[in-house]
């Protein structure tokens, strides 16, 4: 390696526009005032400098740290390996808190319930997101011997983690995203189950129930299974086993939790089972985790491991397997640098040194090979490139053994066997939502599916831009049948599926996520789940013609096919609204039918609450007659324009509204829960959504009891849209377990 030659600078760096909005709003350094002050190579620079620097440890000299300097800062730039967003964040910054997976434990007491709280807190605040097994604490209604009092159960404790989730994004760092895990045997798991159906509910957590192959064979049989008291080991019910399992299958198909994961399986791969049992996942269910546990994570970009032509490539077997030593170099190295939120989290992290080497670009190697994503070719090349990928992974941990020594535990594993590997790594693959940096990548996300060929992407003064797969354009023109037109018909459809000018061999070449059935989907996630240490994320879509049946099918067909868990989404599923309390006679006498505006009489009564925006401080006037509402005014303070014409708009319709019978509930129901790219807090914790969804609070608040109010929650969904952006405004899409925005590379979930 001739550390003489200049580095890659930043004009050579091929990141597209999108990766550029990305990097700026969420990566590169700031100063006071909130500006960039550095460029993607200055930051790609700063991570190489800082994880090379790791070297040290081990005897390195300057000139192989500078080697190694550059190895890194080459695989980055050149897009060929990115590590997990907290990484490219933080290292060499004050912060250097650099994992994106935690795993904290809940024992059945106060103190260990509370001080779980604060330490998500502290996690969270670092970047980091958390996932908890709730399977420990003792059920609703059961005694509580200190007090004699009853214990409230396991899911109003996950409130408590929500509500303070929700007060660490208010304090404005990146949002917290959690997992909330609870064994189907547990007496609490019907409320469980049901606990998300109301949309209002653990907004920052996905759920998924802890099954086993014993529950999954019962449900298959017809065969009850036992639920347990925690606390006392004692059984409380029996149940069908077919019966909870429909009830999961329900809940799914309406908003798309629970997800299942299965324990047994996962614990088969527990690389250290003497030091205890696997009970819980990171946020999105691919990285199970002991207690205290964390994992960095990093993704190699499959799209630049082909060589030759769109339709005709093959894949580069020597420059994977090279990848593939760096990749597990920096991230064994990132252990070393990391300044872990906990002391009990940096103790068992470096004892074990678990690593998640993963993917991204799947589907634009595909492309390359000319191969549809729905095919057994498909699944051939998955487990071939997974199981190359797993072998030349465990080989760089080994060689890093060699020179480095065994993770601390290796006694305790089962690597410490007759001919056992002697790794400096307890796992060393996982396949990971890649979330943001696949955006910085310019590739398709993790092992999905093309999200869409084509889409219309919305910038600064309410400019549209129509943006296009790079791959089929150059395809498109290639082959000749290129057009404006086509760019246009391309990014209303999203796919191909329907533009029947272009060649059937293309549109079957892109096909989308949504194009594709659910058994595809699955049989994808199970080949690469073959030859992956930990487990896989990823989204099974389905659409939102799909029956329960299809969902139940999705399910059993995971658990046939090895899959360590499964999450589906029904196209759209979350677009009903939900009411959490039901009405009240006097709501329902509100409601009145009149033909004409009923006139305004001499005097009302009303009272002005002052709601917060993110346009500033809202000032809502609601007036009454004897019939009830009657008139509402709005005042931005000292807004004008624009925002001071809509809000008086939004005033006068509300009010013309009211005054012709339409009921306030209605009203309330149209507004509440409108969302736009600038949310805000109230004190207290509550959240408003927009100004319109302040309008719905404010008129809401006026007529109603607070044990009475509405709890509505809107989410447009359609083709996969999951709602707009809390960051630009823009289309978030359900993708490999998260929400994940394609304008400016918001995700729920990096």
């Amino acid at each position: 390696m001739d550390v003489s030659q200049p580095m890659i600078d930043e004009e050579e760096i091929e990141l597209t526009a999108n990766a550029r909005i990305v990097l700026e709003r969420r990566y590169l350094k700031r100063d006071a005032e909130g500006n960039p002050v550095e460029k993607p190579a200055e930051m790609f620079r700063r991570v190489a400098h800082n994880i090379a620097s790791a070297e040290r440890n081990y005897g390195a000299t300057d000139e192989e740290v500078a080697q190694w300097e550059r190895r890194f800062y080459e695989v980055m730039t050149r897009l060929e390996f990115l590590p997990n967003s907290p990484t490219l964040m933080n290292a060499g910054r004050r912060l250097q808190q650099l994992s994106a997976c935690f795993v904290l434990p809940i024992e059945d007491s106060m103190e260990s319930i509370f001080e779980a709280v604060k330490n998500t807190a502290l996690i969270h605040k670092s970047g980091g997101g958390t996932g908890f097994s709730f399977s420990r604490l003792r059920p609703k209604d059961d005694i509580v011997s200190s007090t004699k009092g009853i214990s409230s159960g396991p899911v109003s404790f996950m409130r408590v983690f929500d509500a303070a989730t929700d007060a660490i994004k208010q304090g404005g760092t990146r949002r917290g995203a959690n997992m909330a895990v609870l064994r189907v045997d547990h007496p609490d798991i019907r409320e469980f189950i049901d606990i998300k159906r109301d949309q209002s509910e653990l907004t920052n957590f996905n759920i998924s129930v802890a099954a086993n192959s014993e529950f999954m064979e019962a449900v298959k049989a017809d065969e009850s299974y036992e639920l347990v008291n925690p606390r006392s080991g004692e059984v409380t019910e029996t149940l069908p086993a077919r019966a909870v399992f429909d009830q999961i299958v329900q809940s799914a198909w309406e908003c798309g939790d629970p997800g299942l994961i299965l324990l047994d399986r996962i614990n088969a791969d527990n690389p250290t089972p003497e030091l205890g049992e696997i009970e819980g996942t990171n946020p999105c269910g691919e990285q199970p985790l002991l207690p205290y546990e964390s994992c960095n994570l990093g993704s190699i970009n499959l799209a630049k491991m082909v060589v030759g032509e769109i339709g005709s490539g093959q894949i580069d077997w020597d420059k994977l397997a090279d990848t593939v030593q760096v990749a597990v170099r920096f991230l064994d190295n990132v252990i070393d640098m990391n300044e872990f939120p906990l002391p009990e989290i940096a103790e068992i992290t470096r004892a074990n040194r678990k690593i998640g080497l993963g993917v991204m670009g799947f589907a634009d190697m595909l492309i390359y090979l000319g191969v549809r994503y729905d095919s057994t070719e498909t699944i051939d090349i998955a487990e071939k490139l997974m199981s190359f990928i797993l072998e030349q992974a465990r080989k760089a941990s080994a060689a890093l053994a060699e020179q480095r020594g065994t993770f601390p535990n290796w006694e305790e594993s089962i690597y410490n066997s007759e001919g056992g590997m002697r790794l400096r790594n307890a796992t060393v693959t996982t396949i990971a939502p890649t979330g943001s940096i696949s955006i910085i990548a310019g590739t398709s996300s993790g092992i999905e599916p093309l999200f869409a060929v084509g889409f219309t992407r919305r910038v600064l003064e309410g400019t549209e831009l129509l943006e296009m797969n790079p791959l089929f354009e150059q395809v498109a023109r290639e082959r000749g049948f290129f057009s404006p037109e086509l760019k246009k018909a391309v990014a209303a459809h999203g796919s191909l599926g329907e533009l029947d000018e272009i060649p059937a061999d293309v549109r079957e070449l892109f096909r989308t996520a949504h194009e594709i059935s659910s058994e595809w989907h699955i049989r994808v996630q199970a080949a690469f789940q073959k030859f992956t240490d930990n487990a896989v994320s990823k989204t099974i879509n389905l659409p939102n013609k799909a029956t329960q049946e299809d969902v139940r099918d999705a399910y059993l067909l995971a658990y046939e096919l090895g899959c360590k868990g499964i999450t589906i989404y029904r196209d759209g599923c979350r677009d009903s609204q939900v009411l959490s309390t039901g009405r009240t006679e006097k709501t329902k006498q509100m409601i009145g039918v009149s033909v004409e505006p009923r006139p305004r009489p001499k005097a009302v009564t009303g009272v002005t609450q002052a709601m917060v925006t993110g346009c500033g401080k809202l000032y809502v006037t609601i007036n009454s007659d004897d019939r009830g509402p009657f008139e509402v005014f709005g005042n931005m303070g000292k807004a004008g324009g624009c925002v001071a014409s809509q809000t008086e708009a939004l005033a006068r319709m509300i009010s013309l509204a009211l005054r012709s019978g339409i009921g306030p509930e209605h009203i309330i129901k149209q507004l509440k829960g409108i969302s736009c790219h600038m949310p805000a807090w109230e004190p207290g914790g509550g959240k408003i959504l927009s100004c319109a969804d302040a309008f719905g609070r404010a008129l809401e608040r006026a007529i109603l009891p607070e044990d009475e109010q509405l709890q509505i929650d809107f989410e447009q969904e359609r083709n996969g849209q999951a709602g707009a952006c809390p960051e630009c405004g823009g289309v978030l899409y359900h993708e490999e377990g998260c929400r994940k925005c394609h304008e400016c590379g918001y995700s729920s979930c990096d």
